[in-house]
């Protein structure tokens, strides 16, 4: 429609320079032309102003395409490469100069984390491959993403499998292998069960995950002890080069108190790596059960699925009720769960606050959240009505407040949604075990230190993930021990220690900080930080490091750092109201590094993560042959951005001089020529 307006300042400034044309050739004016020209383009400046008060200028800006340099900067890289890591360095280097003529080149190093300084250190602590594809994704998936270059051992401990994540992920990976594929020989113990809350003279199982590969014959047994103490040895016979199974042992609870295990395996005959061979677990031995309160807004599978989940676990006393029978008082129960309460029909909030009592709130459509929100000054979590919908599960790879069992990510990543109909504020700092799938900042199932501890399950439908799981395993193992656990959680945390000290975990690694929180009530069941408290921890060699608890809300808190591998024990003292109050015990800080649990490389998964996504695989030698093969790739080519701007010419101060200068010029000839 803007030409019509240009046509119109045309035939405006035409008709304007005839008039004038005619006027002066009559007034016998030297150069009638010439006034009449200036006469023209006044007028057909001063027109657009007024018809066309903005010009649109289309540009077209070409955009390199993006190709993004992922380097493993774990510490199992440097030891991959040896002698040849300088000659892979400068031929990575190289690689970047070819492309950064045709494409914009970014270099990233990942391991636990993602940087962009200097990318080949060789010092991450562990491997996250799919938390590396997804910083691409969330940085460049919009942009012209061409290509992703993944130099790699493939041999990640941290986050997801890389090949069922990204779904949205469409740029081509070229993968690059790092280190020797051959299978070394090698046992590990992958992982250690065991529930970390007995009762006391009951008999609990612990059991072990081993790993074996170019180990066939070895016989020898896995020893289980406590301190000097040989509690058991299981046989271990490997018939194969490719081993997988278990171990287990029953062991009875005689003392009261936190224990300290460990689960070691001789070393094979020319084993390197012996790093892996041992692990550590703890399980606090209590002296009486726990009374647990399933409550319900009305009958429901999840109940039933909760109820058969701690069924046979000596720790527990289960009762279960409905919201019509609820009890009168919760005097005697030291964790209660609510199945949709409270509700509109049931509104407990009250009654659940001066309880003061562990609480697992399972949010249904019964929920009420005006109810639920009255919560809040206890739970910190703040919840919104939402239209009832089906969300998918995730679990959160970060997750450590308790161990989960191995076959963990296997399990849920399949899981049938839960059916959520309110959404709720993540609390910093809970201990988010599940999260929503298509919206990771969305908690599903979370746990946190409120005025007491507290559990949310932002949705129905638990039933199913067990029905699921019978399905693929035939046992509920996995989804049993996270509601175990998360009970287990609730009721170590109980009002009976006046004050106490909480660690997420009692295994660390020696790469990671080491935090705790402490815990200080009021004869009101309040917790309080009102006087100062103090810690002291203790090495095994008998060394002693003082610290005060710094703190926090209405707690305690303190971040100690990374500490050496070894045992330590802890003391923590406070004074209220004249009495002297204490709280103790200790943790184990491993000196095995995530990257020597497991040795070599993983071609197979850099192969596949290349196929899945159109590029090729190369080894660490053939690194500059990406170059060519990016280049010959069809589908990554120069994005051309075509942006259209609006240009107001009132705003453009030369226009108006223009305009003048026309005006003045026409002017200064007529006067010349006394033509006025």
């Amino acid at each position: 429609m803007q030409w019509l307006f240009w046509l119109v300042a045309v035939a405006l400034s035409a008709g304007a320079a005839w008039w004038v044309f005619r006027a002066d050739k009559k007034r016998a004016v030297p150069y009638p032309a010439a006034t009449a020209t200036l006469r023209g383009l006044l007028v057909f400046f001063t027109a657009l102003l007024v018809l066309v008060p903005s010009l649109v200028i289309t540009r077209n800006n070409t955009e390199k395409p993006v190709v993004v340099l992922l380097q493993d900067d774990s510490r199992s890289i440097a030891a991959a490469l040896g002698k040849d890591s300088a000659a892979y360095q400068a031929n990575a280097t190289r690689l970047a100069q070819q492309l950064s003529s045709d494409y914009k080149v970014v270099q990233w190093g990942f391991g636990s984390t993602v940087h962009s300084d200097n990318i080949f250190h060789y010092d991450q602590p562990a491997t996250d491959i799919s938390a590396a594809l997804e910083r691409v994704q969330e940085y460049y998936g919009t942009q012209n993403l061409g290509a992703v270059i993944l130099a790699s051992d493939g041999m990640f401990n941290q986050g997801t499998n890389p090949m069922y994540g990204q779904g949205g992920f469409n740029a081509a990976v070229y993968t690059v292998g790092i280190g020797d594929s051959a299978v070394q020989k090698d046992i590990r113990i992958t992982q250690v069960y065991a529930n970390k809350v007995v009762s006391l003279n009951s008999t609990f199982e612990v059991r072990a995950d081993v790993v074996a590969a170019l180990c066939k014959g070895f016989s020898a047994g896995v020893t289980l002890k406590e301190g000097d103490k040989v509690l058991g040895t299981s046989p271990l016979n490997i018939s194969s080069d490719r081993y997988d199974g278990s171990v287990a042992f029953t062991i009875k609870a005689e003392q009261e108190g936190l224990h300290h295990y460990v689960l070691s395996v001789p070393a094979a005959d020319g084993e390197q790596n012996t790093a892996n061979n041992r692990r550590d677990l703890f399980v606090n031995v209590t002296d009486e059960k726990k009374n647990v309160l399933i409550a319900s807004a009305s009958p429901h599978p999840d109940v039933f699925a909760l109820k058969d989940a701690l069924s046979g676990i000596e720790t527990f006393r289960v009762t279960t009720c409905t919201a019509d029978n609820f009890p009168a008082s919760l005097d005697k129960y030291d964790v209660i769960i609510l199945h949709g309460l409270p509700s509109v029909r049931s509104d407990i909030a009250a009654r659940l606050v001066e309880a003061h009592k562990p609480v697992w709130l399972i949010v249904t459509n019964q929920s009420s959240v005006q109810a639920l929100n009255k919560l809040q000054p206890a739970l910190h979590v703040t919840f919104q009505a939402a239209a009832q919908h089906d969300v998918q599960p995730a679990l959160n790879t970060a997750f450590n407040t308790f161990t989960l069992p191995q076959q963990v990510q296997s399990i849920t990543d399949k899981m049938p949604p839960l059916n959520v109909a309110a959404t709720m504020q993540l609390l910093p700092g809970a201990g988010v075990l599940f999260q929503q799938k298509n919206n990771p900042g969305e908690a599903m199932w979370m746990l946190g230190h409120g005025s007491e501890p507290f559990a949310v399950l932002g949705g129905e439908g638990i039933w199913r993930w067990r029905l699921y799981e019978f399905k693929t395993t035939g046992g509920h193992a996995v989804i049993d021990e996270c509601i175990r656990q998360t009970v287990s959680f609730l009721s170590a945390n109980n009002k009976e220690r006046q004050f106490s000290v909480v660690l997420p975990k009692y295994v660390w690694s020696d790469q990671e900080p080491i935090a705790l929180n402490a815990y200080l009530l009021n004869a009101n069941n309040e917790q309080i930080n009102t006087p100062d408290a103090s810690i002291t921890i203790t090495d095994s060699a008998g060394h002693k490091h003082e610290y005060s608890l710094e703190r926090s809300g209405n707690a305690y808190s303190l971040n100690i750092g990374i500490w050496a591998g070894g045992n330590y024990s802890f003391s923590a003292r406070t004074k209220y109201n004249d009495k002297d109050l204490s709280a103790s015990g200790n943790f184990v800080v491993e000196s095995t590094p995530l990257e020597l649990m497991q040795q070599g490389a993983d071609y197979a998964l850099l192969y596949g993560l290349a196929h899945k996504y159109g590029g090729s695989f190369v080894p660490a030698s053939a690194i500059t042959s990406l170059a060519d093969s990016i280049r010959h790739n069809q589908h990554i080519k120069p994005l051309i951005r075509t942006s259209q701007e609006s240009v107001p010419f009132i705003d453009r101060k030369w226009y108006f001089f223009l305009i003048l200068l026309v005006a003045v010029a026409e002017w200064l000839l007529r006067k010349y020529w006394l033509a006025q």
